[in-house]
């Protein structure tokens, strides 16, 4: 039987899944896309990525209590971060953002 803590945490866990699953994987597919094309991230887009990974560091806790989500995670994470970092290389790349 689950404890309060535990079903707290399953409901968080799956909000959670459902907005990554609804909201935030998609628009990060369409980024890494876009950056992958050598295009040049917006402020909006910035703004995303950092509302992202803020939010991700604030669920950290959750993901330690619970192995099960690891994987999600940290490939999420994986996500962010090749973005992130093609956007950086585009910006330096010295060519022309659309």
């Amino acid at each position: 039987m689950m404890n309060e803590a535990d079903l707290k945490d399953t409901g968080t866990a799956m909000a959670l899944l459902e907005r990554f699953r609804t909201q935030r994987l998609p628009r990060a597919l369409k980024l890494k896309e876009k950056v992958d094309q050598g295009e040049r991230l917006e402020d909006t887009d910035l703004a995303f990525l950092k509302e992202v990974l803020e939010s991700a560091d604030e669920i950290k806790g959750l993901v330690d209590r619970h192995p099960e989500y690891q994987e999600i995670y940290s490939r999420s994470v994986d996500l962010y971060h090749a973005i992130t970092s093609k956007a950086l290389a585009n910006e330096t790349s010295g060519k022309p953002g659309t």
